[in-house]
């Protein structure tokens, strides 16, 4: 029996302009038709263990949530990082949470972003993996490497630990010769980033090696509120820990490391190539996602949105094409790591596109920004059944809502309205109002907003469900 623990954080700007910054990559059905979230979870079947603990931060707890409840896998609180601090201290508040009641599980720490193709091999490694925790050893997964990457960490083997190799060392990413040595030589390993031991025993080493991260966590885990389905940590607690992630903390300084080899089809989907490498291709060796029409083309990763337009090429090789409703991105599949360098200059240049997908998902359920201009901006919001927004006002807008389908339950200032299809309503500027679905199907509806500014942060929320106010 071991408890895994899933850390859902990152924000996977390598993929843009699939993946944003307020909808990672982890989020996304990117190597199925289940988010990379959910694959993590349910790869897990067949296998003893406790429900999982998934650690996440703020921004992304309610589209964490939402997808956990989906596969019914929404059975322990979701812990809430309040800022960034790295793996180590993340780690450190699972093992906190789960050795609360007296308990000392073994914690399987896994990546939510991570395609493993060969799930037998992966559970074996995990059987392989519980014997060693057991016996106190901090184990890490190496991944076995098929080529020379450039791309990765390294882990060197040395002495055979039962079914197992004593750590050597962690290397950091090397060049390419260094590489092709490191795969010639058959003594080393790519990190993988996923580890196996017994909470007690993490909370030790880290007492050992980073007694500063254990207090700070202490502190944070020390002083919890409960939120709908989540846990949060003490805000200031947290922000005072050192980031470090659990390689320099731990597992470069422990004596008891071990590495379990794994060869399982394992890729961290780090870039459009590598998803190229991981999804099915044609007869020409594209892989394709939407509607796609290719001519003498070759090699080339096409994806396009499902529901989106179609897309056409002609007399190109590799090439990753990616279609969402507001970017277009082309790159050579060679250059794909640049991709990093347009999400920095689209931050800095104060762009949301780096940021914000057209279609944002609310607790509530979702809104597309179909339309905009000077003083106007159209959206389609979908309110999921029996969901409600926050009763709110604005200062510089005003709305109208048409109801397309599904039935609108609407407070419009000291009125209560009750909208079908085709029936609307309007809200001057500063007037109290609340949006309902009492139904059992989506309540689909236009809304069409004026006023001197449009900007999201022009709520004031006095009573809301999730917690927002």
């Amino acid at each position: 029996m071991f408890l895994p623990v899933v850390m859902a954080g990152g924000s996977g700007s390598r993929l843009w302009p699939l993946s944003r910054s307020a909808y990672p990559k982890q989020y996304l059905p990117l190597a199925s038709d289940n988010s990379m979230l959910q694959e993590t979870v349910l790869r897990l079947k067949g296998s003893d263990h406790l429900a999982p603990l998934v650690i996440c931060n703020e921004d992304n707890r309610f589209m964490v949530a939402e997808q956990l409840r989906a596969i019914k896998a929404l059975q322990s609180p979701v812990i809430l990082e309040p800022v960034g601090r790295n793996t180590a201290p993340a780690i450190a508040l699972a093992a906190l949470q789960a050795t609360a009641n007296g308990e000392d599980p073994l914690l399987l720490v896994l990546a939510a972003d991570h395609v493993i193709q060969n799930n037998d091999a992966f559970l074996a490694a995990i059987d392989k993996a519980q014997a060693l925790a057991k016996q106190d050893k901090m184990v890490t997964f190496g991944i076995v490497p098929t080529h020379a990457e450039t791309g990765y960490g390294y882990i060197k083997r040395g002495n055979a630990v039962d079914t197992a190799y004593a750590v050597d060392s962690f290397v950091e990413k090397p060049n390419l010769a260094t590489a092709t040595e490191y795969l010639n030589s058959g003594e080393y390993y790519w990190n993988s980033g996923m580890f196996m031991f017994k909470a007690s025993r993490y909370l030790a080493e880290l007492a050992k090696y980073q007694p500063a991260i254990l207090e700070a966590c202490k502190k944070a885990i020390g002083n919890t509120a409960a939120d709908l389905d989540f846990v949060r940590v003490d805000k200031e607690a947290f922000e005072a820990c050192p980031d470090d992630s659990i390689d320099y903390a731990v597992m470069e300084k422990t004596d008891a490391a071990v590495v379990v080899p794994l060869d399982a089809g394992w890729n961290d989907v780090g870039s459009w190539s590598a998803l190229w490498e991981v999804n099915n291709k044609d007869d020409n060796g594209n892989a394709v996602r939407g509607d796609f029409i290719g001519e003498n083309t070759k090699n080339c990763l096409v994806y396009g949105s499902v529901e989106g337009r179609m897309v056409a090429t002609v007399g190109v090789e590799d090439l990753v094409i990616v279609d969402t409703k507001d970017a277009v991105m082309v790159a050579a599949k060679d250059k794909v790591q640049d991709v990093k360098n347009i999400v920095n200059q689209l931050k800095a240049e104060g762009r949301s596109e780096f940021q914000f997908h057209r279609e944002v998902y609310r607790p509530w359920g979702k809104y597309d920004s179909i339309d905009n201009g000077a003083r106007y901006q159209v959206k389609r919001i979908t309110v999921k059944p029996g969901a409600k927004l926050s009763v709110q006002m604005h200062h510089h807008r005003a709305e109208h809502w048409i109801v397309v389908s599904g039935t609108a339950k609407v407070t419009n200032g000291d009125k209560e309205l009750l909208l079908t299809e085709n029936q609307s309503t309007y809200i001057p500027v500063g007037v109290i109002h609340a949006l309902e679905n009492p139904g059992k199907v989506p309540l689909e509806l236009i809304e069409v907003q004026s006023g001197s500014y449009l900007g999201e942060d022009d709520i004031v929320r006095f009573e809301d469900r999730y917690g927002r106010v």
